[in-house]
């Protein structure tokens, strides 16, 4: 397992959370996330076999939110 933590912009409020965290922990390989909302900060544990950190940032730009 691989684990990240991506600097996110653009979270700001539960639903925030709620969207990335369930958007990210539905692609395939991906085995826990968590956002801290606060830092603007998620973690993510992820199986590179399976799933890619690009993927991952894709899927968190297509929410709304820019990984920087």
């Amino acid at each position: 397992m691989t684990e990240v933590t991506l600097k996110v912009e653009g979270m700001s409020c539960n639903h925030c959370v709620q969207s990335v965290e369930r958007s990210v922990g539905e692609l395939a390989g991906v085995d826990d996330v968590k956002v801290n909302l606060a830092d603007g900060k998620v973690a993510v544990k992820f199986d590179e076999a399976k799933v890619t950190r690009a993927q991952i940032e894709e899927v968190i730009d297509d929410q709304g939110y820019t990984v920087v």
